[in-house]
């Protein structure tokens, strides 16, 4: 919500963006200070002195990682929002498999040093990488018998002679699929997501993931401010009584017995809940640890995925 105001202002438009909540970003927001986190989930007490200073704390309720050279660093490179923030490259990306935790290749040194594979395993491997970094969906030479639009990812891997633990990784840890299912589903997505993957890691090299230095709430209040620099009005703790409709159109939106009016509405399901229906549900745990994760070379920073046949989940 806080990117369209951003980038409706810049085009001209009259926005005014209203948000219940004291603090930017909704449900993306960075809680601060860590006594906010306590109240937010209801917990018992204070935190204990051993965590330092509450306003030391950034805790993000939903986390994402932007890719390098995904489409919202482009945005922020496009509408300067970049110059409100700063950012951090993730040290590296690991993958749990039988029991243990496994860096993601970042390198070709890597790929050939990693224990993830057995070594026939990695040629294969190579061989499929390579494939990928010259697939061009334009240039049917590129393409080596391969069909983009009919060729299921399941058949490329057999192409290549993929092993089960090899796919496990490829489609969760670079395509970055949360389900099995894109393995029947026609190649070309799966080998744009694998693409993408490589040229935001060839950006920075230690992993394709930028993060916000300060939690992802700055991503929202930076592009607040864009539209606020373009004339955007913005209110927080603005309570939403109704949303007005007229012959089946939304004219406005009721706060404080007052209504503004306007030609278009958009807001997140929450506002508009007798108008949505609730297909999924996602588990969301926040861990704070008092020591580095096993495996990952004390890295500061890290992502770890599990694939779901390593649990035998269905996600």
């Amino acid at each position: 919500e806080c990117i369209l105001s951003g980038i409706m202002s810049v085009n001209g438009k009259k926005v005014l963006h209203m948000d219940r909540n004291s603090y930017y970003g909704g449900e993306s927001a960075s809680i601060t200070p860590l006594e906010d986190l306590y109240k937010r989930f209801n917990l018992p007490g204070t935190p204990p002195e051993s965590m330092g200073r509450g306003r030391d704390w950034n805790v993000d309720l939903i986390p994402k990682f932007l890719m390098a050279n995904g489409q919202l660093v482009k945005m922020l490179l496009y509408t300067e929002v970049t110059r409100y923030l700063d950012f951090k490259v993730i040290e590296g990306s690991f993958v749990y498999k039988g029991g243990k935790i496994y860096k993601v290749p970042s390198t070709e040194a890597e790929a050939l040093a990693s224990s993830l594979m057995g070594l026939f395993e990695k040629r294969r491997f190579r061989k499929f990488l390579v494939y990928v970094a010259n697939f061009d969906e334009n240039d049917p030479r590129t393409f080596e018998g391969v069909d983009p639009k009919k060729t299921t990812m399941r058949d490329v891997y057999k192409k290549f002679d993929l092993g089960q633990d090899v796919i496990d990784f490829t489609g969760h840890a670079l395509a970055l699929y949360r389900t099995d299912d894109y393995l029947d589903q026609p190649c070309q997505e799966t080998i744009n997501r694998i693409k993408l993957y490589s040229e935001s890691l060839a950006r920075y090299g230690k992993s394709p993931y930028l993060y916000p230095l300060y939690g992802l709430g700055e991503l929202p209040q930076g592009f607040a401010r864009l539209s606020a620099i373009y004339g955007g009005t913005y209110m927080l703790n603005k309570p939403i009584e109704e949303i007005v409709i007229e012959n089946g159109k939304v004219v406005g939106v009721k706060s404080e017995g007052e209504v503004a009016r306007c030609k278009q509405l958009i807001c997140d399901p929450s506002y508009v809940s007798d108008r949505v229906t609730k297909v999924g549900q996602v588990i969301r745990v926040i861990c704070i640890l008092s020591h580095p994760i096993k495996n990952t070379n004390d890295a500061n920073s890290c992502q770890i995925i599990i694939p779901q046949n390593q649990v035998n989940r269905k996600s």
